[in-house]
C-alpha cells in the first residue's frame, strides 16, 4: 500500500491543513539520509527567524528551498549524493523576498523574515 499525502490550499479549513503538516512531519521524520536526522539551530529576533541546517556533502545546486506561507520546505534534488527532506512550520507567515540563504562549510543559514499579520476586518455599514 502507498500513501501520497496532499497538502490543502488555504481554502481548505485550517484543522485539515495542521493534520497534514502533521503526516508530512510523521512521514518525514521517517525518512533521513543514514537513518538520523540533520541537525538544525534556530534563533529568532523581532523581524526574523534565523535557522541553521547541517548538510554535509551538498552543494547549493543540489538544494531546493520552497516556502508556502508559514511552512519551510528543504530538499536535496535527485543528483544530490545523498538524500534530504525536511520540513518546518513557523508560527506566522513567511515573507519570501526578504528572506536569504547560504550554504557555507556544510551549514545552510537561512534568515526568514517574519511577514507583518494582515487584518482582514471589514468595516458594515449600519442601515
Amino acid at each position: 500500500m502507498f500513501l501520497t499525502p496532499t497538502l490543502r490550499t488555504l481554502s481548505y479549513s485550517p484543522a485539515l491543513r495542521s493534520f497534514d503538516r502533521s503526516f508530512e512531519r510523521f512521514i518525514g521524520g521517517t525518512v533521513h539520509a543514514a537513518g538520523r536526522p540533520a541537525s538544525a539551530r534556530f534563533n529568532e529576533d523581532e523581524a526574523t527567524w534565523t535557522l541553521s541546517v547541517d548538510l554535509p556533502g551538498l552543494a547549493k545546486e543540489q538544494l531546493a528551498i520552497d516556502i508556502e506561507g508559514a511552512v519551510l520546505r528543504i530538499a536535496s534534488t535527485e543528483e544530490a549524493p545523498r538524500k534530504v527532506k525536511l520540513a518546518y512550520e513557523f508560527p506566522q507567515a513567511i515573507d519570501a523576498a526578504a528572506s536569504s540563504a547560504r550554504l557555507e562549510h556544510g551549514v545552510l543559514t537561512l534568515k526568514l523574515a517574519k511577514k507583518a499579520p494582515q487584518s482582514t476586518a471589514t468595516s458594515l455599514q449600519i442601515d
